[in-house]
């Protein structure tokens, strides 16, 4: 397996897609080009595929991807919010990998179409990541912007004084 290529609090991604892409992808792409797609279990199990990605517009990132999973052909399945950070794009397999197994999966809290959850509520949404064993991806966040200082800055100075 090659190794992973880092990305910040974003998905990982994994496989030769980088160097073998046509388009921009597989770093920067189109949301709509991974609908659809599988989505495995840490375990190897096909646990659902990808129907939304959720943006928190305030701070321009992704917060999670939403998993349509069981069921048949969209009937009797379930939804899942997954923090984006649990996933890995397999570029190669031209699926996601979550960082679960398939039990796990079966377990995790999920929801309706038509009755979503507040995603922008961060009770729940700090409930979600430690479901996943992830951090919050606003954990980071100094500023109600989203803007975060370059690595071993602290704060924003202007005329040698911090503000």
């Amino acid at each position: 397996m090659n190794q992973p290529m880092e990305t910040g609090d974003g998905a990982t991604i994994v496989g030769k897609g980088a160097a073998t892409a046509a388009g921009p992808g597989p770093d920067v792409m189109a949301a709509s080009t991974l609908d659809g797609n599988s989505v495995l279990s840490s375990d190897g199990h096909d646990v659902g595929s990808l129907k939304e990605i959720m943006l928190d517009v305030g701070s321009g990132r992704i917060a999670y991807a939403v998993l349509s999973s069981g069921g048949f052909l969209g009937i009797g399945d379930k939804l899942l919010a997954v923090p984006w950070s649990a996933l890995t794009l397999d570029t190669d397999n031209k699926c996601f990998r979550l960082a679960a197994t398939a039990e796990e999966v079966r377990h995790s809290p999920g929801f309706d179409k038509d009755a979503w959850p507040s995603m922008a509520d961060r009770t729940w949404a700090t409930t979600l990541h430690q479901h996943y064993g992830r951090e919050p991806y606003w954990s980071n966040d100094v500023s109600p912007t989203g803007a975060i200082p370059p690595e071993g800055v602290d704060a924003p100075e202007a005329g040698g004084v911090k503000l």
